[in-house]
């Protein structure tokens, strides 16, 4: 059976999270006078990295919620022992400058225009809806996907195949007719593989550098390849493209 739907990621999927996080923290710092305990602005954003990551992965096993991760990410980052409300304040104001960097990657578009009338679409995050609803409108994207499913609202997060399936419920569809495509090798291409759909994995920098394994996902350097994969079942027998 061909693939009817793509299910997305949002974040260094079709929207270039990385550079705007970057940009934005680099402002906020400035801004907030607290590049004196750094080497460089580069030495802080990558601490800040580490943080956020640190602290996803703390929403993503439930053991905080989405605001929860926030303050935390704040409160770590700073080494301050912060209110809700000024961890919140703080948080906000470094929205403020990463907003202004926001963008879609540039294949983004064409790849959508190429699937637009052969594919149904829908988007599943590990964020919150309140985050990716505004940031798909934003970016002016968000009329072209009929579902968008996020981890908070869910109550389960990828690579969990609770969330897959959930994106797959909501588009009335099996698995084997889902195409998940997402920028994580294990967080979203092992995790939608083994929850049964034609797992993509868009690896833009080339940074994989394991051991194909069968089963695994696709995996393209560009969306551009992504009509060509989707217009043939390579699902059952094909040589897989992972690695």
């Amino acid at each position: 059976m061909s693939i009817r739907a793509v299910v997305w990621d949002v974040d260094d999927t079709l929207f270039d999270y990385t550079a705007a996080d970057r940009t934005g923290m680099r402002a906020h710092l400035l801004a907030e006078g607290l590049l004196d305990g750094y080497e460089s602005v580069e030495h802080a954003i990558v601490r800040w990295r580490e943080v956020t990551e640190a602290q996803w992965a703390r929403f993503s096993a439930g053991e905080a919620t989405f605001q929860g991760q926030r303050r935390d990410r704040v409160r770590v980052f700073l080494g301050a022992e912060l209110s809700d409300g000024e961890a919140d304040a703080w948080f906000e104001r470094y929205v403020a400058h990463y907003e202004t960097a926001w963008a879609l990657f540039p294949d983004v578009l064409p790849a959508l225009d190429a699937l637009a009338a052969s594919h149904r679409h829908a988007v599943l995050s590990n964020s919150s809806l309140h985050v990716q609803d505004r940031k798909l409108r934003v970016l002016g994207v968000h009329d072209r996907f009929e579902a968008i499913l996020c981890a908070a609202e869910l109550g389960v997060s990828k690579p969990e195949a609770g969330a897959f399936l959930a994106a797959c419920d909501a588009l009335d569809l099996a698995p084997h007719q889902v195409a998940y495509v997402g920028d994580h090798p294990e967080i979203d291409g092992h995790g939608a593989a083994r929850a049964g759909l034609l797992s993509v994995w868009i690896d833009r920098d080339g940074v994989y550098t394991g051991v194909a394994t069968s089963g695994g996902p696709h995996r393209i350097a560009s969306l551009a390849e992504l009509p060509a994969l989707l217009g043939a079942d390579t699902r059952f027998g094909a040589r897989s493209t992972f690695g």
